[in-house]
């Protein structure tokens, strides 16, 4: 398998020199990405071929089921990098359909470690109950909770103190939640998008 991998990627690296000999070049030259994206670890949702971006254009986060943690050093260390030291101002939090993750979470399992991981995601169902209830067990309703998740993460971020000295600063960062659909490789904006803190309030666009 490993074989495999490194063959596929001479031939890529092969393939990007002759399509654009200058292109590794640039690469090395340092990175300017526009977003960055708090994703899940699903393999099926490679945030750059979803986005149809390129490699420099995206600074990435993922953890399972996309999940903003306040004690979850790693991300809040990218968050303030991303902000502070690359400059961006778009932070998008990204969901996504069948999430493996929120499965495990709805259906109560055993998984180790994961389940001290996935304990927000109870507790996030419990809360809305009602609003989960009127979707159908299994699927449906798994989706649902995956963008009721990130909703809770988009607002979880704009309460750290990351983003707060940002926008005291006068920082035009916004942070947006997005849900991507398996089935049909569409991102899907859920309203909720977050910016102006600063402003002493929080403001919707």
């Amino acid at each position: 398998m490993l074989h495999h991998l490194l063959a596929r990627n001479s031939d890529w690296a092969e393939d990007r020199r002759r399509a654009d000999p200058a292109y590794f070049e640039r690469m090395a030259q340092g990175q300017q990405p526009s977003y960055f994206w708090i994703g899940c670890s699903d393999s099926r949702v490679p945030e750059n071929v979803v986005g149809g971006l390129d490699p420099g254009e995206i600074f990435v986060h993922r953890n399972v089921a996309n999940l903003v943690h306040s004690t979850d050093f790693s991300l809040l260390s990218a968050l303030e990098f991303a902000i502070d030291v690359l400059g961006i101002r778009e932070i998008i939090v990204c969901g996504h359909t069948s999430c493996g993750g929120i499965a495990a979470a709805s259906r109560g399992l055993v998984n180790g470690l994961a389940d001290h991981w996935l304990e927000a995601l109870r507790r996030l169902a419990r809360r809305n109950e009602a609003d989960l209830s009127a979707f159908p067990e299994g699927p449906a309703r798994n989706d649902r909770l995956a963008e009721l998740s990130v909703i809770e993460a988009v607002a979880r971020l704009a309460e750290t103190p990351i983003l707060q000295r940002a926008w005291a600063r006068g920082d035009r960062v916004s942070v947006h939640g997005l849900l991507y659909r398996l089935s049909e490789g569409e991102l899907r904006n859920l309203d909720v998008t977050l910016t102006g803190a600063h402003l002493g309030r929080d403001a919707k666009e």
